[in-house]
């Protein structure tokens, strides 16, 4: 029950730091571009390479880290950084086709379930 709580505190976190950040990038910058989500996927990547690299270590650290930051901040502020994480993983282990196949069909079969949701939508709209 534990991981849950150290889960449900990371997410609330992280969504209030993508709030705040997404926000506060694109108030700088404008929203002619995703100023704010582009910030946040990169950091979030960022996060995640160095928590679960640096967790992955130190199997003395209490377990309840990785369900609050990599698990609960994380997965709450961008999925993102797991989508590259696991890409990064998969070409370590010498799959670089794997790791390529992975990619693209996230990438494409991504973008082609948003534009179907779209279209949905606006036909019930």
């Amino acid at each position: 029950m534990q991981k849950y709580f150290f889960i449900a505190l990371g997410g609330s976190l992280g969504s209030i730091a993508r709030y705040w950040v997404g926000s506060t990038i694109s108030g700088r910058f404008g929203t002619k571009f995703p100023y704010g989500t582009f910030v946040i996927n990169v950091t979030a990547c960022i996060i995640i390479g160095f928590a679960l690299t640096f967790l992955g270590k130190r199997a003395d650290l209490n377990p309840a880290w990785r369900f609050l930051i990599p698990v609960g901040f994380i997965g709450a502020y961008s999925t993102f950084s797991t989508y590259e994480w696991e890409t990064l993983s998969t070409l370590r282990t010498g799959a670089f086709a794997l790791a390529a196949f992975y990619a693209l069909m996230s990438l494409v079969l991504g973008l082609a379930a948003v534009w179907c949701g779209s279209i949905i939508a606006e036909g019930i709209s």
